[in-house]
C-alpha cells in the first residue's frame, strides 16, 4: 500500500531526528545525557555569575526563575533559527533519496532542540524549587501555547535563513550575527516593566519579548504581563512562518540543484 505524502514526510523527519541526534550527541562519553546537560551547565553558570548582583536588585523576584523563563525561550529561538543556515550542507548527501526535502531537516532540529529545552526546563525548574526559590505556575496552558509559537516563529526564520544561505553562501557567516544582538533587546536580563514606557514601542516589536514576559507571568504571581500580548506573538509568527514557507517553495528545487 502507497504511503501518503504525511507519512512519507514524517518517516524521514523520525530518521533525519534520529540522526541529528546521533551526530550531535553520540560521540560523547556521556552519551545522549548530554543533550540536556551541556545547556544545563550554561545556564547554571550565568546563575553563578549574576545570580548574587540580580537578587539585591530584584529583590521581590526570584532571579533564577527570572532568568530561566527569559534565555530558555530565547535559546530555543537562536538554536533553531542558527542550525537552518546549515542545513543543506549537514545533510546534502540525503537528498539524493527523493521523500528527504531541505524542510524536513528543520523540522527534525527543531524538535530536538524543543525536546531538549523542555527536558532543561523542567529540571532547572525543579532543582530550583527543592532549593526553596518561589514560584508557582498558574499560566501552564499559556507557557505551552507560547513554546509551541516560539518553535513555529523559529522555523520561519529559519527557512528564510537557509534561503538566503543557500542562494547568496557568503550571507553563511553574516546571517547568525543578526541573531545576537536580539539578546540584549529582548528582556533577558532585564524586565520590561524596568524600563520607561516611553521606550517600551522600540522593544515591544520584538516578539521574543512577548514570549519571555508571558513566560514569567505564567509562573509568578503578581509578574505583570502589560505591554505584552499572546496574539502578537501569534500573529508574528504566522506572518513569519508564511513568508519562510512561501520563500522556500519557490526556491526549493534550485536549492536542491545548485
Amino acid at each position: 500500500m502507497a504511503r501518503s505524502g504525511l507519512e512519507v514526510q514524517k518517516a524521514a523527519v523520525k530518521a533525519l531526528f534520529l540522526r541529528e541526534i546521533k551526530t550531535r550527541f553520540g560521540k560523547y562519553r556521556l552519551g545522549y545525557l548530554w543533550a540536556a546537560l551541556e545547556p544545563m551547565a550554561h545556564m547554571l553558570i550565568l546563575l553563578g555569575i549574576f545570580g548574587y548582583i540580580m537578587h539585591r536588585t530584584m529583590p521581590d523576584i526570584s532571579f533564577p526563575v527570572f532568568l530561566i523563563n527569559g534565555i530558555i525561550p530565547f535559546f530555543v529561538f537562536s538554536n533553531i533559527t542558527n542550525r537552518s543556515i546549515g542545513a543543506i550542507e549537514a545533510n546534502q548527501g540525503l537528498f539524493n533519496y527523493r521523500p528527504v526535502r531541505p524542510i524536513d531537516t528543520i523540522i527534525a532540529r527543531a524538535i530536538l532542540e524543543a525536546l531538549i529545552y523542555a527536558v532543561v526546563y523542567v529540571l532547572l525548574m525543579s532543582i530550583i524549587g527543592l532549593l526553596g526559590e518561589e514560584f508557582k505556575v498558574t499560566g501552564l496552558i499559556t507557557i505551552v501555547m507560547v513554546w509551541v509559537l516560539i518553535v513555529l516563529l523559529s522555523c520561519g526564520i529559519g527557512l528564510i535563513f537557509m534561503v538566503i544561505g543557500k542562494t547568496f553562501p557568503e550571507t553563511e557567516k553574516f546571517l547568525p550575527i543578526v541573531v545576537k544582538p536580539l539578546y540584549f533587546v529582548s528582556c533577558i536580563m532585564f524586565s520590561l516593566h524596568s524600563i520607561p514606557k516611553d521606550y517600551w514601542p522600540y522593544l515591544l516589536w520584538n516578539p521574543i519579548v512577548h514570549a519571555v514576559e508571558l513566560c514569567r507571568a505564567s509562573v509568578v504571581p503578581g509578574y505583570s504581563s502589560e505591554g505584552v500580548s499572546i496574539n502578537y506573538l501569534a500573529g508574528c509568527t504566522l506572518v513569519i512562518l508564511f513568508i519562510g514557507l512561501a520563500l522556500y517553495r519557490n526556491r526549493e528545487a534550485a536549492m536542491l540543484t545548485s
